[in-house]
């Protein structure tokens, strides 16, 4: 469940439209039949109410960021900030909608594709104004969803330490095959 709820965050955050098929949204083993009904019997777990609370709040805040849909065909829209970490598997990257203004309205996606929390991991943030407070927007580790509660208390203190080709970083806990979602403020 850790690891479709990181799934889950990659694609919302990745550019392209979002596509689940019946029962994803709660994690339904069994492939859909168009001949029964799906397995709604499933909620009764908190594992798959924990996926179906994720995916609510991963579309609340697609429908409230337009950093997630205003240039999702544009280039200018996505950044990387790293897609080669071997090493730690952690994918991270930027949705924007305007590279040129102010970054307030930016998101920054951190996923952790393995069982192990990184603590003091450094990550590059796009402020371009001054450094300050990054609030953590959704974590898919947090106990509301299932997970285990690792992640940084809501709060991420940006440093002028240029760090991924941004001006800014901070040192964070990424949690185990989780999805972390930053934002500004």
């Amino acid at each position: 469940f850790a690891t479709l709820r990181a799934y889950y965050g990659f694609m919302w955050g990745h550019p392209g439209k979002k596509l689940l098929f019946m029962g994803a949204e709660f994690a339904q083993r069994d492939e859909w039949n168009h001949n029964k009904s799906l397995d709604w019997h499933l909620l009764q777990y908190p594992p798959h109410q924990g996926v179906q609370a994720w995916v609510k709040d991963l579309n609340s805040l697609y429908r409230a960021a337009p950093a997630l849909w205003l240039k999702d065909n544009e280039a200018n829209g996505f950044s990387w900030l790293d897609c080669d970490n071997a090493e730690s598997s952690i994918f991270s990257f930027i949705r924007q909608t305007d590279k040129q203004s102010a970054t307030d309205a930016s998101l920054i996606f951190i996923v952790n594709m393995t069982p192990e929390v990184h603590y003091g991991f450094r990550t590059g943030l796009p402020d371009r104004k001054s450094a300050g407070a990054y609030s953590e927007r959704l974590n898919s580790d947090s106990a509301f969803y299932g997970g285990s509660y690792v992640g940084n208390q809501g709060v991420i203190n940006a440093e002028a330490i240029p760090y991924q080709g941004m001006p800014y970083s901070a040192l964070i806990t990424v949690p185990p095959l989780a999805c972390l979602v930053l934002g500004k403020g």
